[in-house]
C-alpha cells in the first residue's frame, strides 16, 4: 500500500475516532442514577441524626456530595488509563494490597472504629483499605487468568495459587474484622476463575472447602456466632443482639407497597441505627415500598448485564483482559449489593457492607466509581481497536 493512500485513509477516517472516542451512555447512566438515588437517600435518611449531632440536617447530605464530585474525578481518572497498565503491573497491585491489608493490623497504625481496625487514619480523611484491596486483586486475577490460562484449565496448581493468595487476603480481612469484605473477595474471585474456565470438580470441591472454613471461622468468634444467631431468630432478643435487624425489617415491612414517600420514613428517626450507611435498603423500601425495591434491585441487575454485556464484546474482540477486569468488577459490585440488600431483609447475618452507590461513606463511592471507571475503560477500547481495524481495512481496499 502507497504512503498516499495510507495518508488519504487516515484524513477520510478521522470523523469515526469521535465516535470511538464516546464511552458506553449505558453504564454511564445507569452509574449516575445509582448515585443520586443514594444522594437523596443520605439526605433523608441522615437528616435526624445529622441534625442531632452537627445542628446541620444535611450535614452527611453535603459531604457525600462532595463525594460524588471526587468519584466522578476519579472515575474519569480510571478512563483515561490505558489497561496495559493494569495488566503488566497486576503483580506489584496485589503485593501492595497483601501490604496494605496487613499493615492496617499493626498495632498503631490502623485506626479502630467500633471495634474494627479496616482504616488507615491520615488526619483530614481516613482510607479504607479493603475498598481498595479488592479492586487490585481483581486486576491481578484478570491479569493472571490471561497469562496462566491453560494451567488454570488443566493443572490443579494453576488453580490452586491464586486461591491461596485470595485466602491470605481473606484472611487479613477476617483478622480487622471484615467478614463480609472477606466473603465478598472470595466470590469475586471464584467467580472470575469459574468463567476463567476452572475444571467444574476443582471449583466445587474447593467452595466447599471455603464454606466449612467460613463456617468455622464464624462459629469460633463469640461475636461473629451472636451476629448468626440474632439472624437466626431476631425477635428472640429484639432489644440487644437482634434490634438493628428486627428494626429493618419493621422499616421494610411499613412500606407496603407504595412507601411511605421520600422523606416519610419513621425507623431513621433513631430507631434504626446507621440507617444512612449499612441500612439504607431499609428507609428506601419504608419511604418506596415494594415496587421501589423492585426497581432499585432492577437497576442493580442492568449494571451487572451491562458489565457482563461489554465483557462478552472485549472477549470477541480479542481482549481478554478487559473481559475479565469488566466480568470482575461487575461480580464485585453486584455481590456487595445482593449481601447488602440480603443483610437489610434478613436472609443473610450482619456483615457490615455498604450499598454500592447508595450508602453513606467516601470509600466505598469513590472505590466503587473507580470500577466503573475501569469498565468504561474497556468499552472504550473495544471501540477504539475496532475503528483501527476499520482505517485499516479500507485503507487497504483504497490501495
Amino acid at each position: 500500500m502507497s504512503s498516499q493512500a495510507i495518508r488519504t485513509a487516515s484524513t477520510v477516517e478521522k470523523p469515526s475516532f469521535k465516535l470511538a472516542l464516546e464511552y458506553d451512555h449505558v453504564t454511564m447512566l445507569l452509574y449516575l442514577t445509582l448515585v443520586c438515588i443514594g444522594l437523596v437517600m443520605v439526605a433523608s435518611a441522615s437528616i435526624g441524626i445529622a441534625d442531632q449531632q452537627t445542628q446541620d440536617p444535611f450535614y452527611f447530605a453535603k459531604r457525600q456530595f462532595l463525594r460524588i464530585l471526587m468519584s466522578l474525578v476519579l472515575m474519569w481518572f480510571a478512563c483515561k488509563i490505558p489497561l496495559g497498565l493494569w495488566k503488566n503491573n497486576g503483580m506489584v497491585l496485589m503485593l501492595g494490597s497483601i501490604i496494605l491489608l496487613a499493615g492496617v493490623l499493626i498495632p498503631g497504625v490502623g485506626h479502630t472504629v467500633n471495634g474494627s481496625t479496616r482504616w488507615l487514619n491520615f488526619g483530614l480523611f481516613t482510607f479504607q483499605v479493603s475498598e481498595v484491596a479488592k479492586l487490585f486483586l481483581i486486576i491481578y486475577l484478570s491479569g493472571y487468568l490471561i497469562r496462566r490460562g491453560d494451567e488454570v484449565q488443566t493443572n490443579t496448581m494453576g488453580f490452586i495459587k491464586p486461591m491461596l493468595i485470595l485466602a491470605v487476603a481473606s484472611g487479613l480481612l477476617v483478622m480487622e474484622p471484615d467478614f463480609g469484605a472477606a466473603a465478598v473477595l472470595l466470590m469475586t474471585g471464584l467467580g472470575l476463575m469459574f468463567l476463567g474456565g476452572v475444571r467444574f470438580g476443582q471449583f466445587v470441591l474447593f467452595v466447599i472447602g471455603t464454606l466449612c472454613i467460613m463456617v468455622l471461622l464464624a462459629v469460633s468468634s463469640p461475636y461473629r456466632l451472636a451476629r448468626i444467631t440474632s439472624f437466626i431468630d431476631p425477635w428472640a432478643d429484639p432489644f440487644n443482639s437482634g434490634f438493628q435487624l428486627t428494626q429493618s425489617l419493621i422499616a421494610i415491612g411499613s412500606g407496603g407497597w407504595f412507601g411511605s414517600g421520600l422523606g416519610g420514613s419513621i425507623q431513621k428517626l433513631f430507631y434504626l441505627p446507621e440507617a444512612h450507611t449499612d441500612f439504607m435498603f431499609a428507609i428506601f423500601a419504608e419511604e418506596f415500598g415494594f415496587i421501589g425495591q423492585i426497581g432499585l434491585i432492577s437497576l442493580f441487575a442492568l449494571f451487572a448485564w451491562r458489565c457482563f454485556a461489554i465483557a462478552k464484546m472485549a472477549l470477541q474482540k480479542e481482549q481478554a483482559f478487559g473481559a475479565y477486569l469488566a466480568y470482575g468488577v461487575g461480580l464485585l459490585i453486584t455481590l456487595q449489593a445482593a449481601i447488602n440488600i440480603g443483610v437489610n431483609m434478613g436472609a443473610l447475618p450482619t456483615k457490615g457492607l455498604t450499598l454500592p452507590f447508595i450508602s453513606y461513606g467516601g470509600n466505598s463511592i469513590l472505590s466503587m466509581s473507580f470500577a466503573v471507571g475501569l469498565v468504561l475503560r474497556v468499552y472504550y477500547e473495544c471501540q477504539v481497536g475496532e475503528s483501527i481495524k476499520g482505517v485499516r481495512r479500507r485503507a487497504r481496499v483504497r490501495a
